[in-house]
């Protein structure tokens, strides 16, 4: 119950936000908000404040702003109405809830590195047979201090470095044994092993693991929202690349789309490691959410900015006939991936029961 109360609690910061960022600047701009909703389905509470009802409803998977003459057939040239505003004011309309996504996952990293993470140390807890490490002679116990002149004081900072080296080259590796500074050569050898997009590449190896012991890292004001903002752009980064790879074939939509359920079960595992591994989904995921409603496809906040370019090209609207079209295909295309990733889900994380019950 616990899990859910959370599960729920961050999809819907994540959309509140969200259509919070379409709703204020609506009202900047002077268009009427005829509602504004988190949720889908049957309300289950309403109320109506000024021209604006709010409320919420029972499907907690997703939410909307009403806007007055928000589309063709609603339409009747009033200025306080959607479509009577210009090109570059409706932009920002839709722009906004994106953004706020962005900005709210900034504000996640930032507190996350202010408040305090757990990582490991740099002190090795094993070594690997037949690797660089062990043949230059490191030892269980010993902690590093350095690669080829240059600080780490964290596992992370270690296997960064390491892992942007080739086969065959040579580091030198800085590191305290019994209160002693040593240095010793060793040389890398590289594994294929597959990235944080699923994509196999060679990583360098030194050839050590890392002992169970984690400290807190804690940064300033200042720096916390610089590792906020690197953060932020890293995983965008990474993510378009996950998509140009999605679209290649390179990369298999089973293996890495997940919808709502399996979101529960990342929102479970991330329960028991405690209130820094909640905070951190939550900032992967309202960025997520940011760059997927960018995308340019039909009913989306992307697919609604290309048809406004289109707009200004044209210098007019979409007809009737073709905005409805747009619309049937944008809910077709949202249809289909809600029961695709629905269906993935399951397959991941009951395939196995599911098999066994066929199985005698």
């Amino acid at each position: 119950m616990l899990v859910l109360l959370i599960f729920l609690f961050i999809l819907s910061i994540l959309i509140l936000v969200h259509e919070f960022g379409h709703f204020i600047i609506a009202k900047k701009i002077g268009v009427r908000v005829e509602e504004f909703s988190l949720g889908f389905g049957r309300k289950l509470i309403k109320i109506k404040k000024g021209q604006t009802e709010y409320s919420i409803s029972v499907i907690p998977l997703g939410g909307y702003v009403k806007m007055a003459g928000d589309n063709l057939e609603e339409y009747k040239g009033g200025p306080d109405e959607y479509l009577s505003q210009k090109p570059g004011k409706r932009f920002w309309i839709i722009f906004f809830g994106p953004l706020l996504n962005y900005v709210l996952g900034i504000l996640f990293f930032w507190l996350i590195c202010f408040v305090g993470y757990p990582t490991l140390t740099t002190k090795v807890g094993g070594l690997i047979d037949g690797l660089g490490a062990q043949e230059a002679g490191l030892k269980i116990g010993d902690k590093i201090s350095a690669i080829d002149g240059k600080r780490v004081e964290y596992w992370e900072d270690l296997q960064k470095i390491i892992y942007a080296k080739k086969s065959e080259d040579y580091v030198k590796v800085s590191f305290v044994r019994e209160n002693k500074e040593l240095i010793l050569p060793v040389r890398i050898k590289e594994k294929q092993m597959e990235d944080q997009i699923g994509q196999k590449r060679k990583f360098g190896l030194l050839g050590i693991t890392p002992f169970d012991e984690v400290v807190e890292v804690r940064h300033g004001f200042l720096k916390s929202f610089s590792l906020g903002l690197s953060k932020v752009f890293d995983l965008t980064i990474m993510t378009y690349k996950a998509l140009g790879f999605l679209v290649t074939g390179r990369l298999s939509m089973r293996e890495s789309m997940t919808g709502p359920l399996g979101i529960f079960f990342i929102t479970s595992k991330a329960v028991r490691l405690g209130v820094i591994a909640i905070l951190h989904l939550m900032a992967v995921l309202s960025l997520s959410l940011a760059i997927f409603n960018l995308l340019p496809l039909p009913i989306l906040d992307g697919g609604h900015i290309v048809l406004l370019a289109l707009e200004k090209i044209r210098g007019k609207v979409l007809s009737l006939k073709a905005d409805r079209v747009v619309n049937k295909i944008g809910i077709s295309f949202i249809m289909f991936l809600a029961v695709f990733v629905t269906y993935n889900d399951i397959v991941r994380n009951f395939g196995d029961k599911i098999s066994k019950l066929f199985v005698k």
